[in-house]
């Protein structure tokens, strides 16, 4: 009977392939490889095809490999009930395939990494891996190489195991002695990612003038820019398209802005040393990041300014903003319902203090009305000032004439006199702080932290020190900021009124000699659900979002395995560690770490709500967090995240 349902469904195969329809194979060349694979969208493997693979009778020693046609089956259980008919539901599949010795089934996929270049010169690389946390022992392992071996031929030889977690990589070293003996070449992270000299983190084309960023180059990057950074910059202005000599976190202000823009953004290593770039330096190219690589070619100033009028919104957009409240108003009693009249990050913050209390801490602070801002631009004669500025023939045209003007505009506004009723609102929350203690004044406008738009690195914040005098000297550096160039830029290409944008300021005691800082977004990019977490971290003040030259934060997964709120129901994935720690220590303990996760998925299901998104399956929030010094977790902010 077994025999009769192999031979019919080698026949099904076949017919499939010549057309009918196809849903798996039980032998593969490259052609089909390539047909039934799809292109990873998660950390780390954007652009690499992949394939998911079942092997059937795992147990016995005649076991059956199933190649799945990918792009009809994103699931192995999908695949094992509609194709192989099992009859068997997700807990019973889930019981023969995942986490015993004792497995019927062994579900898997292989990784085409195309770029990865071997010792002797050699380039690419097919990988076979399990589910992260799955404890594949070597017996199960040594079987999927020999099946690959005898059923995938066009990869004979150029077939590795990576171990793509750590308890993979424990089972290793407890089985050393089996792989050593056996033929099974092994590829760690370490070896597949070190050489790694490209990675597309926004695909997408543009056009600009190709420029290599350097500390001599004072003139400022634009929309029409098309920049090469040697390393990552800590600010941007809106620019046509970015190219990083160093590696990008997926969670930098950087790709960040990327994705917000539609700007094509990726990591090529000695990319300003390569000829057939040098030779385009300051001449206007068309440039594209495509998933296995970038496009250069020259272009025209036509094509330049025809593509930025195609992409730019259409009509103006005007911000919301309500100036009816005249107070400053505590943290605990502002709500996200309160945005448009403190800002999306003081909105936000109100809002987790209503629900957030356990084992996390949320800053006590206060929130600056937008009100405060408009009555300070207007009695100082400053909105007047702004407007003769940016009619300015030489302004409109020349962006060094621009950051000048710009750079000008920000000192009077810090040199201005704060209005006397205001100053004296301010002078009284100042008060309600303890003495002796430094504050954070931080940007909250109405132009960032909103869903399609986050505004990230736009604004600036600032940190008041006991012996700068008057508060108000700190708040009016935030108020200037609303007028950086990088966020004049952005505010000019989506056509948003400079004069209904306005800034609240956030205020709350200064967090000094953190151990970690960190982003996170609240859903899983691995997990077939999203349910669990991404998170950056690094050690001390060490900035993720923005880092210093050659640091690398670590990156972890939080698988989720349990609906319930223990921390028990995660695990933790490593997928690259931080630079800056000893060897094989960690940023974050395993605990900080599920704390975290639990903390994350109570602040997406509650703003799941709050933003009116339960019913998408893409919505997560972008987490800022820190570890402090006394080692409790302590949420910043938290924004939609810009998928």
């Amino acid at each position: 009977m077994n025999q009769l349902v192999i031979f019919l469904a080698a026949v099904l195969a076949f017919f499939s392939f010549k057309g009918y329809g196809i849903s798996f194979l039980d032998s593969i060349d490259e052609s089909s490889f390539n047909e039934f694979s799809v292109k990873a969208d998660v950390p780390g493997t954007k652009g690499v095809r992949t394939l998911k693979f079942l092997v059937k009778d795992v147990h016995t020693s005649c076991p059956h490999i199933y190649f799945i046609n990918t792009k009809e089956y994103k699931y192995h259980y999908d695949f094992a009930d509609e194709v192989l008919k099992l009859r068997l539901n997700l807990e019973q599949f889930n019981r023969q395939t995942y986490f015993t010795d004792n497995r019927t089934f062994l579900a898997g996929t292989i990784l085409s990494y195309d770029n990865f270049i071997h010792q002797d010169g050699r380039k690419g690389a097919y990988v076979f891996e399990f589910y992260p946390t799955d404890p594949v022992k070597f017996e199960f392992t040594n079987k999927v190489f020999d099946l690959l071996s005898v059923y995938m031929k066009f990869a004979l030889g150029n077939t590795f195991y990576h171990p793509a977690g750590e308890t993979h990589l424990q089972l290793l070293e407890d089985e050393k002695e089996k792989y050593e003996e056996s033929n099974i070449p092994v590829l760690t992270s370490d070896i597949l990612f070190k050489d790694e000299t490209f990675s597309p983190l926004h695909l997408g084309e543009a056009f600009g003038y190709l420029q290599i960023a350097s500390p001599s180059h004072v003139m400022p990057y634009s929309i029409r820019d098309i920049v090469i950074f040697r390393s990552i910059p800590n600010e941007l202005s809106h620019v046509a398209g970015v190219i990083t000599e160093e590696p990008q976190t997926p969670l930098s202000h950087i790709n960040l802005k990327a994705k917000q823009n539609n700007t094509p953004n990726a990591f090529l290593k000695e990319a300003s040393s390569k000829l057939e770039i040098r030779d385009l330096i300051g001449q206007p190219v068309y440039f594209k990041v495509k998933e296995d690589g970038i496009e250069l070619r020259p272009a025209s100033f036509e094509e330049i300014e025809f593509h930025l009028e195609k992409i730019r919104p259409p009509m103006p957009q005007t911000p919301l903003r309500d100036l009816s409240e005249t107070r400053i108003k505590a943290l605990q009693d502002i709500r996200n319902r309160d945005s448009s009249i403190f800002g999306a990050k003081a909105a936000n913050i109100g809002e987790m203090k209503a629900f957030l209390s356990e084992g996390i801490l949320i800053p006590d602070g206060f929130a600056i009305p937008f009100f405060f801002y408009h009555t300070f631009m207007t009695e100082t004669n400053l909105y007047e000032y702004a407007v003769a500025m940016i009619q300015d023939p030489e302004f409109k045209n020349s962006p060094k004439k621009r950051e000048q003007a710009l750079k000008l505009f920000r000192k009077k506004i810090k040199q201005a006199e704060m209005p006397a009723e205001l100053q004296k609102t301010i002078d009284h929350m100042h008060a309600q702080f303890p003495v002796g203690r430094a504050l954070r004044c931080r940007s909250s406008t109405n132009n960032e932290d909103l869903p399609g738009f986050n505004g990230a690195g736009l604004y600036d914040s600032f940190t008041h020190r006991l012996d700068e005098g008057n508060i108000s000297k700190t708040i009016k550096q935030v108020f200037s900021s609303l007028w950086n160039l990088r966020a004049f830029e952005e505010r000019e290409f989506y056509r948003i009124d400079h004069f209904q944008t306005a800034m609240g300021v956030l205020v709350h005691p200064n967090f000094d000699d953190e151990l970690a800082n960190g982003v996170a977004v609240t859903k899983n990019p691995y997990n077939s659900d999203g349910r669990g977490c991404y998170i950056n971290v690094q050690v001390g003040e060490a900035l993720v979002t923005n880092p210093d030259p050659g640091a690398t934060p670590e990156e972890v997964l939080v698988m989720e395995t349990s609906v319930s709120n223990e921390e028990e129901g995660f695990e933790i994935i490593p997928i690259h560690c931080s630079n800056l720690v000893a060897k094989g220590k960690k940023v974050m303990t395993e605990k900080q770490l599920k704390d975290l996760a639990n903390q994350l998925r109570k602040i997406q299901n509650h703003f799941l709500l709050v933003y009116d998104k339960k019913e998408s399956d893409r919505f997560a929030m972008d987490v800022e967090f820190k570890i402090n010094q006394e080692g409790f977790l302590v949420i910043k902010q938290a924004r939609p995240w810009i998928d």
